[in-house]
């Protein structure tokens, strides 16, 4: 690679904080995702206001994701020329007042379309504000574990949504729980590092460089794995009581997978601190063996559908930190410009996967929903594979 980087030797970034660094990424990162997961939460309370229907939730869902694939470049572009630190803070601003406006204006469904789109935006902008965060202070033998555990972060927001019905919504209403949610997301503010310096722009942030085919490859295969894995948070619920489970049991099943998630991302992670190379093989053998896992969630009785959750969670949908970790190894001169990309792949995955995947449960039936999520989840795998064969040089193979 070309070009001077603006971020520093792992040397410099070893006495930047490193950990104050994580911990900020961890907080702008829950902070810019919280909007979608509060709408998901409050689904009920924002169903008898605004008569938010569950296909109107899922739509809604695949806008906020759709709106997030576009964005992601353009934020990229963004990351690199204003510095992590004022992106971070601008979509933790831009978040929190999406959750404002919904709090203020959501009179209509239409409308909390839009402010969720709104929010969307500040998510893309925080994520890539964190990737090159995390490249900038963190030393490279610990930058594994650290996109590990800001990927493992997401589902916190799930878990402050799921304490706002109870705490706030129940009680004192929906719209208070957005308000509380802004004032979560702004107390994120102080957790971002300062900028020591405005860094210079990158040579290469206007293109990816020798790897552009390369990340395009990773990009399109993290469409098609976000696709099969987002399944996995919004059919697996239904799809065991479907198949006889009490709602109680069924439930559980899911928040036995969130946190195997979380383990899986930051055991990914660390893992990936002790090896040279060979991170995107890594991932195309876990996609192999998360495809396993959706097949035997098509599968009747219980012992399957443990194991599919085991499989599918644990390791079908651990890889975005490894992901965002291999691409950055790539491209340290502009991680948030190389990460656009492939982050485009999968919020695309997050907006087509359920509209596509819900059709085909709708039509055919769960289990054939989770044969042709495996399906894609192994064109994936396959298509990882391509992307090493693309890399420019061999021996910096992520």
């Amino acid at each position: 690679m070309t070009g001077t980087a603006p971020y520093p030797s792992p040397h410099a970034a070893a006495a930047r904080r490193p950990v104050r660094a994580g911990a900020g990424a961890v907080a702008t990162t829950v902070a810019c995702v919280l909007p979608v997961f509060l709408v998901g939460g409050l689904a009920v309370q924002l169903g008898a206001d605004l008569g938010l229907s569950p296909a109107g939730l899922g739509l809604a869902v695949s806008v906020y994701f759709g709106v997030g694939a576009l964005a992601s470049v353009p934020s990229g572009a963004l990351v690199e020329r204003l510095g992590p630190a004022v992106a971070a803070r601008a979509g933790i601003v831009l978040s929190a007042g999406s959750m404002l406006a919904v709090a203020a204006l959501a009179r209509s469904y239409p409308v909390l379309v839009a402010l969720l789109a709104l929010g969307a935006a500040a998510n893309a902008l925080g994520q890539l504000a964190s990737n090159a965060a995390l490249v900038r202070h963190v030393p490279a033998r610990r930058q594994g574990l650290s996109f590990g555990v800001k990927q493992a972060a997401i589902p916190v927001s799930t878990l402050l949504a799921g304490l706002a019905v109870p705490t706030i919504a129940v009680t004192a209403g929906w719209r208070w729980a957005f308000l509380a949610g802004a004032a979560a997301a702004l107390a994120a503010l102080p957790a971002v590092p300062r900028e020591e310096a405005r860094p210079a722009r990158p040579a290469g942030a206007k293109r990816a460089g020798g790897g552009t085919w390369a990340l395009v490859a990773v990009g399109v295969a993290a469409t098609l794995a976000a696709a099969a894995a987002n399944a996995l948070g919004t059919f697996l619920v239904d799809s065991a009581a479907d198949r006889g489970l009490p709602p109680g049991l069924a439930g559980l099943t899911l928040t036995l997978g969130s946190a195997v998630c979380v383990l899986a991302r930051v055991g990914a992670g660390w893992l990936a601190d002790r090896r040279d190379g060979g991170h995107v093989a890594v991932i195309a053998g876990m996609l192999v063996v998360g495809a396993a896992g959706l097949v035997l969630l098509a599968v009747s009785g219980t012992a399957p559908l443990v194991a599919g959750v085991l499989l599918g969670f644990g390791l079908g949908w651990a890889w975005p930190g490894l992901m965002n970790f291999a691409v950055v190894r790539l491209h340290p001169a502009a991680p948030a410009a190389a990460t656009s990309i492939t982050q485009t792949g999968v919020y695309a995955g997050g907006c087509l996967g359920p509209l596509a995947l819900g059709a085909t449960a709708a039509g055919f039936g769960y289990p054939t929903m989770w044969l042709a999520a495996a399906v894609a989840m192994l064109l994936a795998a396959a298509l990882m594979l391509t992307a090493t064969r693309l890399l420019p040089n061999p021996t910096r193979t992520p």
